[in-house]
């Protein structure tokens, strides 16, 4: 669906909001799920961003792409929730690996993602190896692994990223750079083991 006409809309029916959901509704939660390691708090920061883009749809300009403005809103909702003192309290200590086998059986569409047609390298790369890869790339500071995320996975450019992070163009530069060797060293590391 193309939702150009919402630059300019002042609210949404739920048709329109329905097809959003469809189309944006992985990312959102997987973008939560990334920053809280939590699937009940991705379900229900997840609907909390589809509620506030319902609501504020006038404040869309588009002035970047729908997605990068869900994201936004999805980054900001979660950070309202990390800074709650539940959410700091129920988080205390935990640790949880990308996907766990609950996680694996809820139908999610989780990092990293399967491809109904794979390329050729995608063929050589063995479930495995990208999980692994992926753990990796979890391991990192905040700083790297949430730039690779956006850039990888949801294809966002760095001037999104930017806008998005509130950083300029040559930190996401050279943290996508940084970080991409970072996970290029520890894959080496761990296949020469």
């Amino acid at each position: 669906m193309d939702y150009q006409f919402l630059a300019h809309a002042q609210t949404i029916d739920n048709y329109t909001l329905s097809h959003m959901m469809d189309d944006y509704g992985n990312d959102v939660w997987n973008y939560v799920y990334f920053l809280t390691k939590s699937t009940e708090l991705a379900d229900e920061v997840s609907q909390e961003v589809f509620i506030r883009a319902y609501s504020g749809i006038a404040h869309f300009r588009g002035e970047c792409s729908l997605k990068t403005w869900l994201l936004t809103i999805t980054r900001n909702t979660t950070f309202t929730y990390r800074k709650s003192r539940f959410f700091r309290s129920s988080l205390w200590g935990e640790t949880l690996s990308i996907k766990t086998e609950q996680e694996h059986s809820t139908g999610r569409e989780m990092i990293p993602e399967t491809y109904a047609h794979p390329s050729a390298e995608a063929e050589v790369l063995s479930k495995e190896h990208v999980h692994e890869i992926w753990d990796i790339v979890m391991a990192l500071p905040d700083k790297f692994r949430e730039i690779l995320l956006l850039h990888l996975k949801y294809e966002l450019h760095t001037n999104e990223i930017a806008e998005m992070l509130r950083i300029s163009t040559g930190t996401v530069k050279s943290r996508l750079s940084r970080g991409k060797a970072k996970v290029r060293k520890q894959w080496e590391e761990r296949s020469e083991s």
